[in-house]
């Protein structure tokens, strides 16, 4: 069995778990399959052979970024082994470099966005100072890009940042755009950057999850499962089942996070 790191979980602290996992469903008109907790999520990976999560939350009013980072900071120090961490950040939050330098310091690996759910535009210039400090302090960018219903997460906006910030890694969700991935493969396909495969499957068919993968080319691609959405189990069964070569297997299920992040 291949080495399995999930690039694309969301962890919540236990007592609004439900909550807020009910509260994305919602969003999203999709039932969530889990409760969002870290326990879960641990249990998930000893289930189904998953060594790392990539785990991350959203801060959705600047004053819970502090508190958020310190929640993953938390659960990546109680389970050292397991969690890669992500921080979050807000467009309205002051002086994103004080908080990047921090987070880096204490051993986050990245930053997780969501422009839909913090309502901003991703090539906004007001970003511009925390993407600058995303890109100095070597700190990939997760976005949630694609939703038909917004522009604000569209994956056009990812090409004008990267004109203006080229030393930025960015990572674009779901196949590139969820509910777009036509339109991301168009604007993205040259574009230097990773796409993760969470959220995806359920709607494409396996012809295009391929033609995806062999788009954005094999060194580019990172297996998630947007936990607590969909089953981690499930979601390894979607990309087995397009049989791909065993190096191409092996890259997305794990060697790519771990080039990308520098980690083992």
């Amino acid at each position: 069995m291949y080495r399995i790191f999930d690039a694309h979980a969301h962890i919540y602290p236990e007592k609004i778990a439900s909550k807020a996992s009910k509260t994305i469903g919602e969003f999203y008109d999709i039932g969530m399959h889990f409760d969002g907790t870290t326990n879960t999520l641990i249990s998930l990976g000893e289930k189904y052979g998953v060594e790392k999560f990539l785990v991350h939350s959203v801060a959705t009013v600047p004053h819970q970024v502090t508190r958020i980072n310190d929640f993953i900071l938390s659960e990546c120090a109680l389970h050292p082994e397991k969690f890669i961490g992500f921080a979050t950040l807000h467009p309205d939050f002051e002086n994103p470099w004080e908080e990047l330098s921090r987070v880096k310091g204490a051993g986050l690996h990245g930053v997780k966005l969501h422009p839909d759910f913090q309502k901003f535009e991703i090539s906004d210039p007001k970003m511009d100072d925390a993407y600058r400090a995303m890109a100095e302090l070597k700190l990939p960018v997760l976005f949630h890009t694609g939703d038909k219903r917004y522009n604000w997460s569209s994956p056009a906006h990812i090409p004008v940042i990267k004109k203006k910030h080229t030393h930025l890694q960015v990572i674009c969700a779901h196949f590139g755009a969820y509910s777009e991935w036509d339109s991301a493969a168009d604007c993205l396909k040259d574009e230097d950057v990773y796409v993760d495969t969470s959220s995806s499957m359920f709607v494409i068919s396996d012809e295009e999850a391929k033609r995806y993968i062999s788009l954005y080319g094999e060194d580019r691609v990172l297996f998630g499962s947007d936990y607590p959405m969909w089953s981690v189990g499930d979601e390894i069964e979607n990309i087995l089942r397009l049989k791909l070569p065993e190096r191409v297997n092996e890259k997305i299920f794990s060697k790519n996070l771990s080039a990308l992040l520098g980690i083992d």
